[in-house]
């Protein structure tokens, strides 16, 4: 019987170690064993799960509808497949529609057509929704699932220009006060945390389909751990990411 530490695993499958701890935090997979000195230790059983596990993934099924996905029978997988094949085509009409604003705005720049600036604005916030996509997606979807990740880009894109701006003018508001907050040496735990964690909840409200206290303390947890997200709060000052988890675990209701 082969067997496979989580590194080797994780290499095989083309996933990082991290996915897999995930996967075994959620009750997906856990290791078949342990060796003497406590690594994990996955058999071939375990690699052939997980590669429904991936593959389920790649057809946008949610991590939370996986675990029971692969004990239903034929027609009941066959029914969730058919409900995210029509994502798949939402999400390949969107591209589409991205392609042909990018072909608007080359024609423009070559002097062969012009575009509204409603058209300019679509083409933005589009583009932003895919580089999002892009950067933080697979993790966003991972944790909270397709529906929500699917709802968070619809309310981006139907934002009116006039949201948009209040949405950043907030977000760099929350900016500048967290700076200040730290800086000054104020406590996360008091009345400046808890008037920076209110900001921060009205700015998640953009594009978030329903708040969650605990969702938001999970956000906040990750604002420390992730590399990319503490690099945008403490690049200017340093704490930045850690005072606002603090301010976050605190006062989020």
């Amino acid at each position: 019987m082969n067997e496979y530490r989580i590194g080797e695993l994780a290499h095989m499958a083309g996933i990082t170690t991290r996915t897999l701890r995930f996967y075994e935090e959620v009750g997906l997979l856990a290791p078949s064993g342990r060796s003497e000195r406590g690594y994990r230790l996955y058999c071939s059983a375990d690699a052939d799960r997980l590669q429904e596990i991936l593959l389920l993934r790649r057809c946008g099924v949610a991590v939370r509808e996986i675990g029971p996905l692969l004990s239903t029978t034929p027609a009941e997988r066959a029914d969730l497949l058919a409900r995210h094949l029509g994502r798949l085509r939402d999400e390949r009409l969107r591209l589409t529609r991205l392609i042909a604003t990018v072909e608007r705005t080359l024609a423009t720049l070559e002097g062969a057509g012009s575009m509204t600036d409603i058209e300019k604005f679509e083409g933005f916030k589009r583009n932003l929704v895919d580089k999002n996509e892009k950067r933080y997606g697979a993790e966003v979807r991972e944790r909270y699932g397709d529906d929500v990740a699917d709802e968070s880009n619809r309310k981006m894109l139907r934002m009116s220009k006039q949201e948009y701006t209040d949405f950043r003018k907030l977000e760099e508001q929350i900016r500048t006060e967290l700076e200040g907050a730290v800086t000054a040496g104020d406590d996360p735990a008091g009345e400046a945390g808890k008037h920076v964690c209110e900001l921060h909840r009205a700015w998640l409200g953009y594009t978030w389909p329903a708040y969650s206290a605990e969702a938001h303390r999970g956000l906040a947890e990750a604002y420390v751990a992730d590399d990319r997200f503490r690099g945008y709060y403490d690049r200017a000052v340093e704490g930045c990411a850690a005072w606002l988890r603090d301010a976050i675990v605190a006062h989020a209701r």
